[in-house]
């Protein structure tokens, strides 16, 4: 299976490409030859806390061989490659000192610039002189590079990359390149990139990585709805009255407060983050489950989102945001959002998707909500003709207490992508006892108690053996990309000209008051005296 190669132009590398949707097991044993992987900004915060570990991970599952696998960082820094390895050291857990030395030996460090030939050809001598030590056939080698860096960066060295370190030959190697969010700021600056990268790599080539799409619960999303008859007919307008995606943080910007006001909560959180799960739960069922038929599904749910409404938008602001000196004194870069995202189609007509995320919160989760509609006829919303037909002290203790047969609740079921991953339906049952009196419970499948002796990967380490293996199932797809910016692009260019204002909240609240009117508005019935609490093993 080929990636293309340094002697191919991105047109014939889509050719070589043309069989690999046909393929039905992407595994590791269907390649063979050397494998490379370069990490590119190998000593920042990104590679050392999630790049570095994920890999170590593969290693320790045995996905990553030591006999055929050698890793590589990149950066400006001048260190040595025991340097590098003792940077890196800490942030690997889970292991015997021994296991960990293992894979530090892996790593070979190569010093240079981001657009300067001398140093991407000292790297590629570095990634040559290991394949030859490897007996490697020529022409088998399978190179990867991770862009641990700023977009800012990506043009100049994936130039870098095409001219001086490409796999020499497509007989039967690949080379591929993963890329890191966010990708530009608005379509404009998305489509230049894309083209920039697009004359220098294939599509097939090129992974855009979001890690959400490498969450267990957010991969749950397809086999859930595709794979259970209990949701097939329920998924629609007729039966849910509105959907939440919501990613909520107890922390601010935490010294990051000037690249994170380059940006703002929409572009950091919902255009890519939220929007990935909200096409999941929002599109059409593929034909397979071949990476390209899942992409044109959430292509086509991305392209039916009508243009969003001002007044379905509500922006955040915590206090004390501007007090860092990096972030200007007039700023009015959101903190936190939620907004409303509507789908002009058969299934979703008139149903709102309501994605809110913000900083400075008071607790931190990242869940969708999905909201049933109330249950036709519901005689259970109070109870008076049944009282009739009971005996006078039946009679007298619902007169006293004349909330007790009240419906507390809407259906909702709930996926909770973190922390303490689980899946649970919120019914309405009646209240143990001799009265008759409801109250919200839930069906609750919690991963921590459920799949006990399970390890749940890290979204980055499935992701890069993805990658490795050829399947770009969970990465972002350039048409899917332009469509996401199409939709949020008129709005962060309303709130960069000050069109749209953030109103202020205080830290460790829900943020401001108007989102939660938000909600209301769009037909979310908040059920008050209910909170799920995660079951633990201390109680079996």
């Amino acid at each position: 299976m080929s990636g293309g190669s340094g002697d191919s132009s991105p047109a014939s590398g889509r050719a070589s490409f043309s069989s690999l949707s046909d393929l039905k097991d992407l595994e590791l044993s269907s390649e063979s030859g050397c494998l490379s992987i370069v990490v590119l900004g190998a000593s920042g915060d990104l590679a050392k806390k999630k790049t570095f570990p994920a890999l170590f991970h593969l290693f320790q599952q045995g996905f990553l061989q030591s006999g055929e696998v050698h890793i590589f960082g990149y950066a400006r820094s001048n260190i040595s490659d025991d340097g590098l390895r003792e940077r890196i050291r800490g942030y690997l857990k889970g292991a015997s000192d021994e296991h960990i030395s293992q894979f530090l030996q892996l790593i070979k460090y190569v010093s240079g610039s981001y657009n300067s030939g001398e140093g991407f050809e000292s790297l590629n001598n570095a990634i040559s002189e290991n394949e030859t030590s490897k007996n490697n056939k020529p022409g088998s080698s399978r190179r990867l590079f991770y862009l641990a860096l700023p977009p800012s960066v990506y043009p100049s060295v994936c130039k870098m990359i095409r001219s001086y370190c490409m796999n020499p030959s497509s007989h039967s190697g690949w080379t591929r390149v993963i890329v890191e969010k966010p990708f530009g700021k608005d379509l404009e600056s998305a489509e230049e990139l894309s083209a920039q990268l697009g004359e220098l790599f294939n599509e097939q080539q090129l992974y855009r990585i979001d890690h959400y799409l490498g969450k267990e619960l957010v991969q749950n999303l397809l086999v859930l709805r595709f794979a259970n008859r209990l949701f097939l007919p329920l998924w629609n307008r007729d039966n849910i009255a509105n959907v939440q995606i919501v990613f909520r943080e107890d922390f601010g910007t935490e010294g990051r407060g000037g690249y994170f006001d380059q940006y703002g909560i929409i572009r950091d959180i919902i255009q890519n983050h939220l929007l990935q799960v909200f096409c999941l739960v929002a599109m059409e069922k593929p034909v397979s489950l071949k990476p390209e038929h899942i992409r044109d599904e959430k292509v086509k749910v991305l392209q039916s989102v009508t243009p969003i409404k001002h007044d379905e938008v509500v922006l955040g602001q915590y206090d004390g945001y501007k007090d860092d000196s990096t972030v200007p004194d007039d700023s009015n870069t959101p903190t936190f959002a939620s907004l409303v995202l509507r789908v002009n189609n058969e299934r979703w007509e008139g149903v709102p998707f309501i994605l809110k995320a913000g900083k400075a919160l008071n607790n931190r989760k990242a869940e969708i909500r999905v909201q049933f509609k109330d249950a036709p006829g519901d005689i259970f919303k109070f109870l008076s003709a049944i009282v009739l037909l009971l005996p006078m002290v039946s009679k007298t203790l619902f007169l006293l207490h004349p909330d007790k047969g009240k419906k507390q609740g809407r259906n909702e079921f709930v996926i909770r992508l973190q922390p303490s991953e689980a899946m649970y339906m919120k019914l309405t049952v009646k209240k143990p006892g001799l009265e008759m009196a409801t109250e919200q419970s839930e069906l609750d499948l919690s991963y921590g108690l459920r799949y006990q002796d399970v390890k749940i990967p890290e979204a980055y380490e499935r992701l890069i053996l993805d990658t490795i293996r050829g399947d770009q199932q969970h990465f972002v797809r350039r048409d899917e990309l332009k469509a996401a910016w199409e939709i949020f692009t008129p709005l962060l260019h309303d709130i960069d000209d000050g069109k749209v204002k953030a109103l202020p909240y205080k830290p460790g609240t829900r943020g401001p008051p108007e989102a939660d009117e938000l909600s209301k508005r769009m037909g979310y019935v908040q059920t008050h005296g209910y909170v799920w609490i995660p079951p633990t093993l201390s109680k079996f």
